[in-house]
């Protein structure tokens, strides 16, 4: 397996401290606190070794504090609800004696029932578009060290952006993107561990869509961005290792908060899941 993908699944794999208690690790993924998506998959992982039988359908969380990478972080499952079809399960991270996340998780025993779902976007193939999961080297080297430490990492997957990004001189643009990305190896087939990998995934481009109708440049260092909470509903049954396609909108921006939405198909057309997030989008107060 790639040595990056194979870091990430040691990373989502929780050390069993005691009955619902769970510990994991952090990596510097260049960024000034834990990656959200990394909390998100652990906190997933927690949840899941305490259900039997049953997949992970939704979950809402709440990022509450800055994560420190530098320290594990320990998760607290509450055994809320196991029904006859459905469990319940919440989740507390906790670092340095303080919460730093919460979440809650609904798992389902698989059943049949109705079927629809809105189309997938008209988009050209992944193999059409180029390689989008590095800018080119002349273009980090103008970025801030804080913004070029996280673009320069190498990460487990492969991206391929519909619409490019002009980090230089961004222009107003309609607030939606679509992204096709994938694991840059295979995995095994555990419909579990594709879908933490998933949520870890979600975290990226779903904040930033939020920005595109106001043309701000990354590279002036003007805004503070940072997520607040996350939810996401699982549809149908998915694989991270081939190619999904993030289909990302904004409807609103407001109270220094923006807010968006995302649809997650897999290449035959699937709604496989989708995604929200509201995060806080603040304009930087120029120092006199």
């Amino acid at each position: 397996m790639h040595s990056q993908l194979a870091d990430l699944l040691t990373v989502l794999e929780l050390e069993s401290l005691e009955v619902n208690l769970f510990r994991g690790e952090s990596r510097d993924v260049g960024s000034a606190q834990v990656f959200g998506g990394q909390v998100l998959g652990q906190a997933l992982t927690a949840a899941s070794a305490t259900v039997e039988g049953r997949i992970v359908h939704s979950l809402h969380a709440y990022f509450l504090r800055r994560g420190d990478f530098n320290a594990p972080i320990v998760y607290q499952v509450d055994r809320s609800l196991d029904g006859h079809s459905f469990s319940n399960r919440r989740v507390v991270a906790i670092q340095h004696g303080e919460p730093i996340f919460n979440m809650a998780a609904s798992f389902q025993v698989l059943e049949e029932g109705f079927e629809h779902q809105i189309a997938m976007p008209t988009v050209p193939p992944p193999e059409d578009l180029p390689d989008s999961s590095r800018p080119p080297p002349e273009l980090l080297a103008r970025m801030p060290e804080r913004l070029r430490r996280f673009l320069e990492q190498p990460r487990p997957f492969e991206f391929r952006l519909v619409q490019p990004i002009d980090f230089l001189a961004p222009q107003r643009a309609p607030p939606s993107r679509q992204v096709w990305f994938r694991a840059v190896d295979r995995l095994p087939p555990d419909e579990g561990l594709h879908r933490r990998f998933l949520a870890y995934l979600s975290d990226y481009f779903l904040l930033d869509t939020a920005t595109l109708p106001h043309g701000s440049a990354l590279l002036k260092n003007t805004i503070v961005m940072a997520s607040i909470d996350h939810a996401m509903w699982f549809h149908r049954s998915l694989r991270v290792d081939d190619w999904l396609l993030y289909a990302v909108e904004s409807p609103s921006a407001s109270g220094a908060r923006g807010f968006a939405r995302a649809g997650v198909y897999a290449r035959d057309g699937r709604l496989v899941a989708s995604t929200a997030q509201e995060g806080l989008i603040r304009l930087k107060v120029a120092k006199k």
